[in-house]
């Protein structure tokens, strides 16, 4: 121990006494390090802490699927779920639930909440129960008892000021009172999704939807039972879908299950691209840690005669290497602390980038495993880029030493060549990170320049969702939003108005069947789908979605008309191919089994993300089929949309003043949403990238700025002999450009192999795209090049007489 505290003591004044090494080394090394911890932040919080709930092993996700389709994420209808409740022996609790929202009224002013309709075993499942208040019971389900409902902790301290006595109170949500008989604990959230869950009512087995095998809106989620395995539970499942398969083929043929952890639910689809972001900063960090140890490598020249000296007065190699590591270590703490200051910055960035869907978000932050983390990175990365300087400058013959300071140089050619070993690894590490950078660039530059076959600027968007309580008849919601559309068409700056249900890439759909009137019935398993929306006669126009044939709907379209609908481009194409779609008629099971008339065919859209293809899709008149759940969009003459929100809020409060508008927010931003998680993955690993270029670059300069250095006293001689600036200038740039090169075609072969994990993160470009690889492989050059000029155009300006004294 007193040995080491020695050498710490030592290594400290040598750190002191270069402030200019110092600086740079514990810079790059911060740069590193903080970028590790701050991505290894993100990935502790959604990756590696478990799930906010009880044996967290034991959760399942139950998904419906639909094998000729390929989906395997489907929904099922609550008289399936009590099959699969009833018939299974694997599950120790089963539960459904659905999304939903309500308006909050009776407290200040209303408000649209989120929420969750759920079967009584739900909490059960969770393994969570109510910081006050009980959770649902079977009784709760039954409509002829007293309708309940659980709340957040948040709502409740936000809406009811943390009210101790709430439990067996009356709120009301969509116009029906319920009695509050629990309040969830703080922090407390299902489905973790980015929606915030505020209230959670029980679902009605009773209800009409309920009754219908063919309603498919439930999700699924089980407890196992201890000792069963998955591949277990999904055999059963399967046996029990394959039995109600059999016994109902109108509404299940065709129709699986697949059954996945929660925590593969939750985090599954983001962990492909974390991994290859936490790679990319390892990257980054071997990038530093090369040039680091080129740096030492440099120094230890300089103490060439301290190590002699210590070698002749007894000191063997260990001890010599223990000390040049202790100093790197020192080095690397040091940037260690300086990388956690960064990281701490950098968590602010990040979560100000990250995608609003990104899951357990809230968890991210610096807790004891990051700080672990970052120990361990900084004291690893002070042995890794520590130990090849100190081997080699503890490996030295004192007479081969006074010979190479006798020619005039102070370093040996053993130790150069570990220094072009490592500036080649910077340029290839560089590359591969290069490469990745620009295949998501290229990436995300197709799919902004994808047709989501409407015109998002201009066009603002806001949700109505109107109470069953007060709103019973399909009338009466017809009324509210006819007189909604006709005060907001006529507000200044209003160019058109429209409502939409469910809103293009909103992430909802309503999927129906769909036949063609004359046709023959088609198998169960092979009927003809649809995705179908109920719009109002403006919203195309609202929209900018053009009109390709026929007309679009019109107020003359109402309840006591005939019924009409108007169709895209696929559903034309894929459902009529070698006829004409106008004046056909098809029923779809969203239009209560009523035939339509095909009026027009309107464009493709975008409905669920940019990156999928157009389906089927069938636009009906809300006044034919009136929906209680709508979203507003108006479309501004000139300037910012924004500026029509006040104007639409006036609107509803003129119909109703109950109806609050919930999610106000531009068109452009929605379609900037849909695209943030791929542009999070791409500025990160750009970010990465770009500082990966800058390290490499500085590497390479730093290796022939110093070489220059040591060559000094040879290239005076060379200019003496005759040699020409240009000659020298080739000299230097050719060493340099050779080191880029066999870095370069290293990278790529590296780039080659590993960007094929990254597939799935790509859209309109393959991983192995020759033109990202050339462009990469020649601006890295170009940086190579400018690296290596300047070095060598400083060799070029070396006075002869004054170089022959060098040294």
């Amino acid at each position: 121990m007193e040995t080491l505290l020695k050498d710490i003591r030592y290594g400290l004044r040598m750190i002191v006494k270069s402030p200019g090494f110092t600086f740079v080394a514990v810079l790059a090394l911060a740069l590193g390090i903080g970028a590790n911890s701050a991505i290894f932040s993100v990935v502790n919080a959604v990756l590696l802490r478990a799930l906010p709930f009880e044996q967290q092993e034991q959760l399942v996700q139950i998904w419906g699927t639909i094998i000729k389709r390929g989906d395997d994420r489907n929904v099922a209808s609550y008289p399936d779920f009590a099959d699969f409740r009833d018939q299974n022996t694997v599950f120790e609790h089963i539960a459904a639930y659905t999304l939903s929202s309500a308006i909050l009224t009776g407290v200040d002013a209303p408000e649209q909440l989120e929420g969750v309709g759920v079967t009584g075993d739900l909490f059960a499942v969770l393994g969570t129960q109510p910081l006050q208040g009980r959770a649902f019971t079977p009784a709760d389900q039954q409509p002829e008892n007293p309708r309940a409902a659980i709340i957040s902790y948040g709502l409740w301290q936000r809406r009811f000021a943390a009210d101790p006595n709430l439990i067996g109170q009356q709120i009301t949500l969509n116009g029906v009172s319920r009695t509050v008989v629990g309040i969830m604990p703080q922090g407390f959230s299902f489905p973790l999704e980015a929606r915030k869950t505020e209230f959670w009512v029980p679902i009605n087995p009773a209800s009409e939807t309920n009754k219908e095998r063919g309603a498919h809106y439930l999700l699924m989620i089980a407890r196992l039972k201890q000792g069963v395995q998955l591949t277990q539970a999904q055999a059963e499942m399967e046996t029990i879908a394959r039995r109600l398969e059999q016994q109902y083929p109108d509404t299940n043929t065709g129709r699986g299950i697949s059954i996945i952890s929660m925590y593969e639910n939750v985090v599954g689809h983001i962990r492909p691209a974390l991994l290859i972001l936490l790679g990319a900063v390892g990257f980054v960090l071997l990038i530093a840690c090369a040039n680091v140890a080129n740096l030492l490598l440099a120094r230890a020249a300089s103490r060439q005669k301290e190590i002699a000296i210590r070698s002749a007065l007894g000191a063997n190699r260990a001890r010599i290497i223990r000390q040049l590591l202790t100093e790197s270590v020192l080095l690397s703490v040091m940037g260690g602390f300086l990388g956690l200051l960064l990281a701490l910055w950098g968590l602010d960035l990040l979560v100000a980038v990250m995608p609003a869907d990104l899951p357990r978000v809230k968890d991210i932050g610096l807790d004891a495993r990051v700080l672990s983390f970052t120990m361990l990175v900084s004291v690893l990365t002070g042995i890794i880029f520590g130990l090849i300087p100190a081997l080699q400058a503890s490996r030295q013959d004192l007479n081969e030493t006074l010979k190479e300071g006798g020619r005039g140089s102070s370093e040996g050619i053993g130790r150069n060549r570990v220094r072009s070993l490592l500036v080649i690894s910077q340029v290839a590490l560089s590359l591969v990170l290069l490469v990745g950078a620009g295949l998501l660039i290229r990436s995300f530059r197709q799919l902004q320049n994808v047709n989501p076959g409407f015109d998002p600027h201009r066009v603002l968007t806001a949700t109505i969702g109107l109470p069953h309580a007060k709103y019973p008849e399909e009338s009466q919601m017809a009324a509210f939003f006819q007189q909604t559309l006709q005060r907001a068409s006529v507000l200044p700056g209003v160019e058109a108005v429209g409502a939409v249900s469910p809103l293009p890439l909103s992430g909802d759909m309503a999927q129906n069947l769909l036949m063609v009137e004359g046709r023959p019935p088609l198998k169960p398993g092979e009927r003809l789908i649809t995705n179908s929306r109920v719009v109002s006669a403006d919203y195309f126009r609202a929209m900018g979605i053009p009109l390709i044939k026929g007309r679009t709907l019109t107020e003359q379209d109402t309840k006591d008309a005939p019924r009409v609908v108007v169709i895209n481009e696929t559903l034309a194409r894929k459902y009529f191919p070698n006829e004409e779609p106008l004046g056909k008629r098809i029923e779809v099971t969203i239009a209560d089994d009523n035939m339509a008339e095909i009026v027009g065919i309107v464009g493709d859209v975008k409905h669920n993300t940019l990156d999928a293809e157009s389906g089927p899709e069938s636009y009906f008149s809300y006044q034919q089929i009136p929906n209680s759940y709508m979203t507003l969009v108006a479309r501004s003459q000139a300037g910012d949309p924004a500026s029509l929100a006040p104007g639409l809020r006036q609107a509803v409060e003129q119909v109703d003043k109950d109806q609050p508008l919930s999610d106000v927010r531009p068109m452009d931003q929605l379609l900037a949403d849909s695209l943030a998680r791929r542009r999070f993955n791409m500025l990160l690993l750009g970010l990465f990238s770009a500082v990966a270029l800058l390290l490499a670059a500085v590497g390479i300069f730093g290796v022939m700025n110093y070489s220059v250095t040591q060559r000094t006293h040879e290239i005076g001689i060379r200019m003496a002999l005759g040699a020409q600036s240009g000659d020298v200038l080739r000299m230097v740039v050719g060493q340099g450009m050779t080191l880029a090169f066999v870095g370069v075609v290293i990278g790529l072969i590296a780039a080659f192999a590993l960007t094929r994990l990254m597939s799935s993160l790509l859209y309109g470009v393959t991983a192995t795209d020759p033109l990202t690889f050339a462009a990469v492989a020649l601006a890295l050059s170009a940086v190579a090049l400018l690296a290596s000029f300047i070095p060598a155009r400083r060799a070029t300006r070396v006075d002869p007489i004054e170089a022959l004294r060098y040294e």
